[in-house]
């Protein structure tokens, strides 16, 4: 495929076109949370998306192979953290695979619905989970925000270029 004349170089769509780009994409980190039989489960999420004001509806993208997945295709309600840019190491936790994510060096507590609730994050969500729609070896999760609190301080978490990172102002 050749691009139009003044627009680059055009690649066919692929896995790593779709990578490449987003890497260019700064996007805010959360931390999703929930409540497993075998104790708590959370991953970190760049995939977060306000999806509607009324009701408060929000959405976010997690792969079937992920090992929060059986516990999120489960349950009732999850916790949702918009991370600030002090916790670079907390989402790099919730990232990692086989990481203890609730280990001591997390502070959390049980929450409302007994989700858990993280330590000093800029906002916290509790939600209700109203649907799970399949997207190829994915799962877009729509849920509905019951109650939160978003008055934590400080700068977002962002990231970027396969980093996280800071606002610079």
């Amino acid at each position: 495929m050749t691009a139009p004349s003044g627009l680059g170089t055009a690649q066919l769509a692929s896995p790593d076109l779709l990578r490449s780009a987003f890497r260019r994409h700064a996007a805010g980190v959360a931390v999703i949370t929930a409540r497993g039989d075998a104790g708590p489960v959370g991953f970190t999420a760049t995939s977060l998306t306000s999806v509607s004001a009324e009701p408060p509806l929000l959405s976010f993208g997690i792969s079937t192979g992920a090992s929060s997945w059986p516990v999120i295709s489960g349950t009732d309600h999850i916790g949702v953290h918009v991370l600030g840019e002090h916790q670079q190491e907390l989402a790099a936790t919730f990232a990692r695979s086989g990481a203890d994510r609730f280990g001591a060096s997390t502070a959390w507590r049980e929450g409302p619905e007994g989700v858990p609730v993280l330590d000093d994050v800029l906002a916290w969500l509790v939600c209700r989970i109203i649907g799970r729609v399949p997207a190829a070896d994915h799962r877009i999760v729509l849920a509905e925000v019951v109650l939160g609190d978003p008055t934590g301080t400080g700068r977002p978490l962002l990231y970027h270029q396969g980093r996280y990172t800071a606002l610079r102002y």
